[in-house]
């Protein structure tokens, strides 16, 4: 009689899913040695702890060391069992320089971490930075940066000295993003107004997430989605308010002549096939952006290492959702190996 073949109790299910954050950032040590040099229009000074505190209307981001030791950054994820961080530069971003220097800025930025994923890959992967201010160089900086650099898309920052990601003088760099099936993430900025944000931090609790909603719905009503159909579109902290305030969007449409103009369906046509990420660790919420867009549009992302962001929430607020293991499993990491081609 033949012994029953033992098999490991271990089913794919139990199997701990690969884990890919794609919303944090990183500045490069060249990045902040330029700030501190006098070149830029940025102030930039050393805290007690040797740390650049890089200063900005409503806000200030203090560059611990997660933001610019990549060496220590690596150990960081390897200890949290985060196995791809898709890197992104971060506020004020280059756009803030004289135009001449925005592209000197973004090129070293996309430099470091081409140098980054070449090195240390499947550990890191990148997303571009734009000179947004010059919207001709931006072109050709996304041009190098998917062609030569390998990149799959870049970050665009929700509006750009206070001009809209939906006005004209952008749709060039669309058609080359469109042409190339780029992923474009959007990710908050000083939203236009930020005087009345400068206390509580309600510029980077409040003002961003209404600066992102705000860069997304335009993008719809002005016809940018819909022109340019094979643009992959990421919106960053759960999409700001989109999920929740679709329905009215959906409503401004059927009653507004200006708000059918420009597109051929509702908004939520067009804002259900973006993809949103998941900092904001409340599993709730968490929720209702599947509800919204589907378990295969939502990605995992930690805003490391900024104060407010955490990995270890990231993980448990998603650990914690009413889904199944497969769906997790895809908010975790797979939806990202597929959208980035990881």
């Amino acid at each position: 009689m033949k012994k029953p073949i033992r098999r490991s109790g271990k089913t794919a299910s139990d199997r701990r899913p690969r884990i890919v954050d794609f919303h944090n950032h990183f500045y490069p040590p060249a990045y902040l040695e330029a700030l501190q040099s006098g070149k830029s229009k940025v102030r930039c000074e050393i805290d007690r702890e040797g740390n650049p505190v890089i200063y900005y209307p409503g806000d200030y981001n203090v560059a611990v060391r997660g933001h610019r030791d990549i060496d220590f950054r690596q150990k960081v994820l390897e200890k949290e069992g985060i196995d791809t961080q898709v890197i992104t530069f971060t506020t004020p971003g280059t756009h803030v320089e004289d135009p001449q220097t925005a592209v000197v800025f973004a090129r070293m930025v996309n430099d470091a971490f081409a140098t980054i994923v070449r090195e240390r890959s499947p550990r890191f992967a990148a997303l571009a930075t734009l000179p947004l201010n010059d919207p001709a160089a931006a072109v050709s900086e996304l041009d190098r940066s998917m062609t030569e650099l390998g990149f799959p898309g870049a970050m665009l920052f929700s509006n750009v000295n206070g001009v809209a990601l939906a006005d004209e003088r952008y749709w060039p760099l669309y058609e080359r993003a469109n042409r190339l099936g780029a992923v474009l993430y959007i990710h908050p900025e000083s939203p236009v107004g930020v005087e009345a944000m400068t206390e509580y931090w309600l510029m980077p609790l409040v003002g961003f997430l209404m600066d992102t909603t705000l860069a997304a719905s335009k993008l719809v009503f002005s016809g940018v989605v819909e022109r340019y159909p094979r643009i992959r579109w990421v919106l960053g902290h759960l999409g700001g308010a989109i999920p929740y305030l679709a329905e009215r969007l959906d409503r401004g449409y059927k009653a507004f002549a200006a708000c059918r103009k420009n597109i051929s369906r509702p908004p939520r046509a067009y804002l259900r096939d973006f993809y949103f990420d998941t900092v904001n660790f409340d599993p709730h919420a968490l929720q209702l952006a599947i509800d919204f867009a589907g378990a295969e549009h939502i990605l995992a992302g930690s805003d490391y290492p900024h104060q407010i962001g955490n990995i270890r929430s990231m993980v448990k607020s998603i650990g914690e959702l009413e889904i199944s293991a497969r769906d997790k499993a895809k908010i975790f990491g797979g939806n990202a190996e597929k959208l980035l081609g990881l």
